[in-house]
């Protein structure tokens, strides 16, 4: 049986801190781990046939072949192929392969910037895997999935029709990697036709799990190739595309480039043509064919004013896909740059300063902690917030104090397996200075914080993109970062990542009180002898001869008292009323004597005015955004991911929370926390209070 997803959310976070998803210690896809796979294979002398990526039509997907093709399918292992297969054969280079039926030039332009970089080559591709020695019809591959490396195995089956590889390709038929390295790729996606359609970016960052830096070429920044040229000394991976055409079709212009196209960035160099510097950027197309036919094309003219070496350097002859091009074309006909890189050192130019990191998993809820865009103030709060203390640069870094200083990078992760089924949210972020007067507060900044402090730095615009990012420049100080997608109410998972020059700390701030908000929220609750002395006689009123109260005379009690015959949402479970016994029967006799029935009246009547308090649309019910003010009106300290364990665990499926569960909930997080002070107290605690309480919930 499967762990509950509260209990595998708590041993994943655990896992992450200690090392597990790292590039050293992958975290194994589907859980398939490529060891023990390949010993069970080799002992039974069998060929391994990877059951959560089968060789079938399900991994081929839908819409790249026509039903009649799909029937011809054939998968087959690389020896029925080829009499002799080789992973990779005189080493590995963007010319090894060419594109196949599926749309996925975005991932071959990707992994020709990859090949340039042999250090990030072999993350991904462990180049010792052979079909010689131990074969088992077994390979892996590393990638970044979303915060995590992740160790993807497959089997060697490839799809063919009449004997032809029908995706990706070599060029030399004995040759398997790029084939191999596609199929892992799509398993991650979900099939080959969830490949159909990207930008290079995103195989870029999942092939380093770097920082990522997109320039609109329409209007690129002034230092353009000052940047290209540093990416590429600091070995990064650059692709590009040209803008979409009237149609979706890869339409190939009079000038030999292809419309709606992704190419990779193979290289830049400055040549001297008559007498004056050019810039020259070269590029690849990943058909392996097709190539600009203008200025310093293969066959232009313009190579005869450079000089002898530098037309020996640069120009190959042939129709292989690879191309150079000015700066200036580049930017006429291409519509976006993407620079991904293991360390952004790239970013400046400046040696003296190194980047350091900050990696930070959150969540947008509906209705708890998914606020929206500024242009919602009355829900904008409720998004996560994270505090930022920046410190001042330091040495030679501290010369270029008033320039870039800090990268703020927000992913949103798909809830989906299918990558053709996710539905990117518009995103984007905030950045707040926080006062001198705020810097106190705990938790989350109320609503009127952003109703008097304006951003000191924001995205230009939300865009339903993987990744959004932004270089700022900030003072020494602290500040508030607010991630949100442009609309409330909607929910989605993502990654925060701040990168700065300075020494910097970053921490979530959701949790704790609003003590401004507890001010005016909190209801008073009168505690007088006179009431001691009712609760008491309406403990004899209902006690049994041995004035003690079970879980059924409480029932009857709750429905008729507390929710006054009214039970149209079900009223006060047995089940219920038994854990109320549980929790504050001290003597443990399955009953609660008049201690401790007058105990627990108490709370039940103070919590019952703070529902009635907190329900302001007068429903009967609590919203829950509601449902957040009434735990902290009960003098409750609470996280977005503790109410949202609480709001899936005690809501209804509306999301509304009834009278009778929240007495339930906000009873339980109580005697619970009480009970782990007294834990930590004493003996040894191998759970975290945060751990316990969403265990609680369960």
């Amino acid at each position: 049986m499967l762990a509950p997803g509260v209990c595998m959310n708590i041993i994943s976070a655990r896992r992450s801190k200690d090392g597990y998803g790292t590039l050293s210690n992958p975290e194994k896809f589907l859980n398939q781990d490529f060891q023990q796979l390949k010993e069970y294979c080799l002992i039974r002398r069998v060929r391994f046939i990877d059951d959560m990526f089968p060789p079938d039509h399900r991994s081929i997907g839908r819409d790249i072949l026509q039903p009649a093709d799909l029937v011809r399918v054939e998968w087959v292992r690389p020896s029925k192929i080829v009499p002799k297969p080789s992973f990779i054969v005189d080493g590995v280079s963007r010319f090894d392969f060419g594109q196949g039926l599926v749309g996925n030039c975005w991932f071959l332009a990707s992994i020709g910037a990859l090949t340039f970089q042999d250090f990030i080559l072999k993350q991904v591709v462990p180049l010792e895997q052979t079909f010689d020695e131990d074969y088992c019809g077994l390979f892996h591959f590393r990638f970044w999935r979303f915060g995590k490396w992740v160790d993807v195995v497959i089997d060697d089956k490839l799809p063919t029709i009449n004997g032809q590889l029908i995706f990706v390709h070599s060029k030399n038929p004995t040759e398997f990697w790029p084939a191999l390295l596609e199929k892992a790729y799509a398993k991650v996606c979900g099939s080959y036709s969830d490949m159909n359609a990207g930008t290079p970016v995103e195989a870029m960052v999942d092939f380093t799990g770097g920082v990522h830096m997109c320039v609109q070429l329409s209007e690129p920044p002034a230092d353009l190739w000052e940047l290209m040229c540093r990416a590429g000394q600091a070995k990064s991976l650059m692709g590009c595309g040209t803008p979409q055409g009237e149609t979706s079709a890869n339409t190939v212009l009079p000038n030999g480039l292809v419309q709606g196209h992704a190419y990779a960035v193979t290289g830049v160099r400055e040549v001297l043509s008559r007498a004056k510097a050019e810039r020259l950027v070269r590029l690849w197309n990943p058909w392996g064919q097709g190539e600009w036919s203008g200025d310093w094309s293969d066959r232009s003219p313009v190579w005869q004013t450079v000089s002898p070496q530098d037309r020996e350097t640069c120009l190959s002859v042939r129709e292989d896909g690879e191309f150079w091009m000015t700066l200036q074309d580049f930017c006429k006909f291409y519509s976006d740059l993407d620079i991904c890189c293991s360390c952004p050192d790239f970013l400046d130019g400046s040696s003296s300063c190194h980047w350091k990191s900050s990696f930070h998993e959150g969540r947008w809820v509906a209705g708890i902690s998914a606020g929206g865009c500024m242009n919602h103030p009355e829900t904008f709060w409720t998004n996560p917030q994270y505090r930022v203390e920046v410190g001042g640069l330091q040495g030679g870094c501290a010369d270029s104090q008033g320039e870039n200083n800090l990268l703020v990078s927000l992913m949103q992760k798909p809830d989906k397996r299918n990558r053709r089924l996710v539905q990117n949210l518009h995103i984007g972020f905030s950045v707040f200075e926080v006062p001198k007067e705020y810097r106190a507060v705990r938790g989350k900044f109320p609503a009127v914080f952003f109703g008097r402090n304006k951003p000191v730095a924001q995205m230009d615009r939300y865009t339903d993109a993987r990744e959004v990012m932004q270089l700022l420049s900030l003072k020494p100080g602290e500040f508030l970062i607010v991630p949100s997608t442009f609309n409330p109410n909607e929910t989605a998972s993502f990654i925060l990542t701040v990168l700065s020059k300075a020494e910097t700390h970053v921490h979530e701030s959701s949790g704790g009180n609003n003590p401004e908000q507890m001010e005016t929220e909190k209801p008073s609750a009168q505690d007088s002898a006179a009431d001691e002395d009712n609760n008491r006689t309406l403990f004899r009123q209902f006690s049994d001869k041995y004035e003690e109260v079970d879980a059924e005379q409480l029932q009857s009690l709750l429905n008729g008292k507390i929710l006054k015959g009214d039970l149209k949402s079900g009223g006060f479970s047995t089940d219920a009323c038994r854990s109320m016994v549980a929790l504050m029967d001290t003597s443990i006799t399955g009953k609660l004597n008049s201690e401790e029935f007058v105990s627990l009246w108490r709370k039940i009547v103070t919590y019952k005015d703070i529902f009635s308090h907190c329900d302001v649309s007068r429903t009967g019910t609590l919203s829950l955004s509601e449902l957040r003010k009434a735990i902290m009106a009960s003098g409750k300290t609470i996280s977005d991911d503790m109410l949202n364990v609480m709001a899936l665990r005690y809501g209804a499926s509306s999301g509304f929370i009834t009278l009778e569960n929240f007495i339930a909930l906000v009873l339980r997080f109580d005697r619970m926390s009480q009970i782990f002070r007294q834990l930590s107290d004493g003996a040894a605690v191998t759970l975290r209070e945060p751990e316990v309480i969403k265990l609680i919930f369960l």
